[in-house]
């Protein structure tokens, strides 16, 4: 049974969601305020529910402080319904925002399309704050999508899949660009010098991906 965290203050509110969340399958804890919610082991936690409003510390504050160790899916609800309350949630690292009052209906539709998407993404490769998601096609750095093409993607997840291990030119082309891949015979370079800087500019140290002289490249874990 899938887990959601609800993080609100206001009682009735909070037995409201529980018992929608509770009827439509869920398993449901509630906390109540900010820095119990900060503080919350969200691992195996499906999706949290998130006021932003709330004693002890905001509900910006807990999202930052989550998406620090966790990129669960997070929506964040409040009273203000104003664009500027909606562009800080956001920024801060919240999935989605809901403005009260709100239709169960469609909270229990975002939770759901919120937890499936979040489920799809979870097959992923990891090297620090370097994150891959293998399925959905998607590249994080701490936490921020980092825009790689088809190629460089390739190459990450490949790289990813072999850490500490050396690979020829030809051995990357072959598994990369495949067997009958026809070019010109820097290709490999060019792209592997895209790749770091990519990684470099989205936070990635900058010995991610070494040159062995003579011979190619290594991914160091």
């Amino acid at each position: 049974m899938e887990k959601v965290l609800v993080v609100e203050d206001d009682p009735d509110i909070a037995r409201v969601l529980k018992l929608e969340l509770e009827r439509a399958g869920y398993a449901v804890d509630v906390v109540r305020d900010g820095r119990t919610a900060a503080a919350y082991d969200v691992s195996g936690t499906a999706l949290i529910i998130l006021d932003l409003l709330l004693p002890g510390m905001d509900g910006v504050d807990v999202c930052r402080a989550v998406r620090e160790r966790s990129s669960v899916p997070i929506i964040m609800l409040t009273a203000r319904d104003t664009t500027s309350d909606t562009v800080i949630g956001l920024d801060s690292g919240a999935t989605d925002y809901m403005t009260k009052p709100f239709e169960s209906d469609e909270l229990l539709a975002r939770v759901r399309a919120h937890i499936r998407t979040n489920q799809t993404r979870q097959r992923t490769l990891t090297l620090g704050d370097v994150v891959l998601f293998r399925d959905a096609h998607e590249v994080e750095i701490g936490g921020k999508p980092l825009e790689l093409t088809a190629t460089e993607f390739r190459l990450l997840e490949h790289f990813l899949l072999n850490p500490n291990k050396v690979f020829t030119r030809d051995a990357l082309m072959n598994a990369v660009w495949g067997t009958d891949f026809v070019g010109e015979s820097n290709v490999v370079d060019v792209h592997v010098g895209h790749l770091r800087r990519k990684l470099r500019d989205g936070g990635a140290p900058e010995s991610t991906i070494r040159t062995v002289r003579g011979v190619g490249y290594i991914l160091r874990s």
